[in-house]
């Protein structure tokens, strides 16, 4: 079963043991954005997305 990319993501983020501060501080973006974003409170830009998952050594991959 396919995991879609927030899912994905926000799971990287809760495994990660990193704080929503220091993910903000290393992304540059908001660790509000981020704690709404893993409570699924939330979606986050793909640019947003693409500068968490920089931090975390993910890549985004677009699959046909």
């Amino acid at each position: 079963m396919k995991q879609n990319i927030e899912n994905a993501l926000r799971n990287a983020i809760i495994k990660s043991g990193i704080t929503h501060y220091q993910l903000w501080r290393d992304s540059g973006v908001h660790h509000q954005a981020i704690t709404r974003f893993v409570r699924r409170e939330r979606t986050l830009r793909l640019d947003s997305a693409a500068k968490i998952a920089a931090c975390l050594d993910l890549v985004l991959k677009q699959e046909k």
